[in-house]
């Protein structure tokens, strides 16, 4: 499985959407995990990004759809890195 860096920013009615339902993320976490891509890690930040996951998803294909999806929506956009760990650099 490879892994990917998700950052995220939301938009007006992201931010919205949040403030009137916190557990929403929560129900995001359960649709991204249902269309096959696992979640590592996620963390909320300050600064020019509002999260970021780490992620592990079968391939490219599987890893857009998710973003693809999500940022459809219009409650957020999304920059997604593929990542590798330091010691597959070195081996």
């Amino acid at each position: 499985m490879a892994v990917y860096v998700m950052l995220t920013t939301l938009t007006d009615e992201g931010r919205k959407t949040l403030k009137s339902n916190p557990k929403r993320l929560q129900e995001v976490n359960k649709e991204v995990e249902s269309m096959g891509v696992k979640i590592l890690a996620q963390y909320a930040l300050l600064g020019l990004y509002d999260f970021i996951n780490i992620l592990e998803a079968p391939d490219d294909k599987a890893i857009s759809k998710v973003a693809i999806e999500l940022g459809s929506r219009g409650t957020l956009q999304t920059m997604t890195m593929s990542a590798m760990s330091v010691e597959d650099l070195t081996s």
